[in-house]
């Protein structure tokens, strides 16, 4: 399901800016940017996140910034310049570029012991990190419940169009099975005259004929499955697969109505239920 959620922290020590964006997916799969500092951190933030957003390709950007870094950092040139000389001997001796050099020595310097503050995590900063964090995911949280809402009308109304279409073919089933009923009156008029005509063998056809045009446990199933899919609608849990496989068992009723009644009325009526069912299958993709 789709859904945004940010949260922002500004103090006097650090500026803090957490974004999240989900998209629909079956399975959770978290995306997930932050400071190095955090790396170690990283399993306990996707924990985190899966406790409050249970699946869905989901995006989350964290931007930490201490305010004062620049002011705290001493940096160690005498330090910083004999890394940097034994890079550049290291890059002739091997005849390799030089223009990275600088960089690394003060990378280098930053993960040495003397430059380890500017890459550590205080536990305070963790602390605004995880609360800012959840502050985030509980915005996203309230965005995908209002837009589920709004899912939830429309597949209400998806089902109620199904059941009305449903309704109709019922009330066409009696004329359906009437006129089958006087074509095979006339029918049997006809070949009792005949010299070859095999009752036993007649009667057995009937019989097969008769099962085979009868959509009556098909009615009552569809009834039923479309009954329960507004009863999961309506309950608080999550229902998103139980909705998707319910709407593949619906989809069975109502191609086997569609095959075996054999009555143009009622097959509009099943490419109708068809069309429903179709937006129905697209939007609860959509569903937790």
């Amino acid at each position: 399901m789709t859904g945004y959620g940010k949260a922002q922290k500004d103090t006097a020590d650090v500026f803090l800016n957490i974004e999240i964006k989900t998209i629909n997916s079956k399975f959770a799969d978290i995306s997930l940017r932050n400071p190095k500092f955090l790396n170690e951190k990283e399993l306990e933030i996707r924990n985190i996140i899966q406790q409050y957003l249970e699946r869905g390709k989901i995006s989350v950007n964290i931007e930490f910034q201490r305010k004062t870094a620049l002011t705290s950092i001493e940096l160690d040139a005498t330090q910083i310049t004999a890394y940097y000389n034994q890079l550049l001997e290291i890059a002739s001796q091997a005849q390799a570029p030089t223009h990275d050099c600088f960089r690394l020595a003060v990378q280098f310097f930053e993960t040495s012991s003397a430059g380890k503050s500017t890459t550590t995590l205080e536990k305070e900063e963790w602390i605004l990190i995880e609360n800012t964090l959840k502050e985030a995911l509980q915005d996203c949280d309230k965005f995908r419940v209002q837009e589920g809402n709004t899912l939830a009308k429309q597949l209400s109304e998806g089902i109620k169009n199904i059941d009305n279409a449903l309704a109709l073919t019922a009330e066409e089933d009696p004329k359906r099975i009437e006129f089958v009923r006087q074509k095979i009156a006339s029918r049997l008029a006809e070949i009792q005259n005949d010299k070859n005509y095999d009752q036993n063998r007649f009667e057995q056809e009937m019989i097969y004929y008769l099962e085979k045009l009868d959509i009556t446990e098909e009615k009552i199933r569809l009834k039923n499955h479309l009954d329960y899919f507004v009863e999961m609608l309506e309950n608080k849990d999550s229902n998103g697969k139980k909705l998707g496989f319910l709407a593949q068992e619906i989809g069975r009723e109502i191609n086997t109505i569609g095959s075996k009644a054999n009555n143009v009325v009622i097959q509009r009526h099943v490419i109708a239920m068809k069309d429903e069912l179709e937006k129905i299958k697209e939007q609860s993709l959509n569903l937790i």
